[in-house]
């Protein structure tokens, strides 16, 4: 989260030889993208640039899964952000509850206020970031303290803010599970050897309580005490011990639960944990794949004809 949002919020502000870094002049008809100028006629590499990324999605999930809607997602990233704030300002989940289910008193009447002040500010600034890629960001900030901005300008400053406001405040994951279209077909990509978050079912079954520290083979137990802390942590309320199900984001909140109530129980970690079905059933798990090998080489293809067309665009702009 730290990487992805500084990188949004600080790279409008890079200069480089006298202008932005990264600024998108609609007026003008120009890209500027470090020291490569485009214009409306080199609208060709975005279209590389964009099977270049599908492509790379595709490999990544062969591999990992859902690794990008887990770390990279701006859903996912927003949200995180916005859950921190929240936390910040209400507490962890039991004490958020706690004073949801409270009547309104000046504190909780405090903590929503500012928690609210915080999340439009965040997303106001979204929204001014945003704008500042295609309007100078060093000249758009001082018009908006002096509110002088264009129609255009304040339009897409506040609809942008509001789009982050709502999708990571309010909506948060019910975007990934009801609205995101890789939700549904990202499967057609996984196989056995796919690394996903994976249940041990051979290690945690059969479930059921006990005390701290106590042997589960002395009771005919699993390493599972059917705590489903699992299930509490998940943000979109999936069971994983069920398998895996098209809802899980590969955020590694269970995983994490998990090896906590291990630690505790004084087991060993890994009960739930990233690992592929061959691995899980005692297989050996195959990296090289021909899916794999595809779309590594297509890769491999697409992305030196695209330093080598860059090249010649700089050679004949430098011309």
């Amino acid at each position: 989260m730290v990487v992805l949002l500084g990188g949004y919020y600080l790279a409008a502000w890079i200069p480089w030889n006298g202008r932005q870094a990264l600024l998108f002049d609609l007026p003008a008809r120009k890209f500027y993208v470090l020291g490569l100028v485009l214009w409306p006629q080199d609208f060709f590499f975005l279209s590389w640039l964009l099977i270049i990324a599908a492509l790379s999605l595709f490999f990544f999930t062969a591999l990992a899964g859902r690794v990008w809607c887990g770390y990279a997602c701006p859903q996912t990233v927003w949200t995180e952000a916005f859950l921190w704030m929240e936390r910040l300002v209400e507490g962890r989940g039991p004490a958020r509850r706690k004073l949801d289910a409270g009547p309104w008193t000046g504190n909780k009447l405090w903590r929503k206020t500012a928690k609210q002040a915080l999340w439009i500010a965040f997303a106001l600034w979204t929204g001014f970031t945003f704008v500042g890629y295609f309007t100078p960001i060093r000249a758009l900030g001082p018009r908006v303290m002096a509110l002088s901005l264009g129609g255009w300008e304040t339009f897409w400053i506040l609809f942008y803010g509001f789009a982050t406001y709502g999708n990571a405040g309010f909506m948060r994951e019910q975007v990934c599970k009801y609205m995101c279209p890789y939700a549904r077909f990202q499967s057609a990509m996984f196989d056995r050897d796919t690394l996903v978050v994976s249940y041990d079912e051979r290690r945690g079954e059969p479930r059921g309580s006990r005390a701290r520290g106590a042997d589960p083979r002395k009771l005919n137990l699993g390493s599972c005490i059917d705590c489903r802390m699992c299930v509490q942590v998940c943000p979109t309320g999936i069971d994983i011990r069920k398998g895996l199900q098209y809802e899980c984001i590969a955020c590694a909140a269970c995983i994490d639960a998990c090896d906590g109530v291990m630690d505790k129980m004084q087991y060993p970690r890994g009960l739930i944990r990233y690992s592929t079905q061959h691995a899980i059933e005692g297989h050996t798990t195959r990296v090289l794949r021909p899916r794999v090998i595809v779309y590594a080489t297509l890769l491999t293809v697409l992305c030196g004809g695209s330093s080598r067309r860059c090249c010649c665009a700089r050679r004949s702009i430098s011309t």
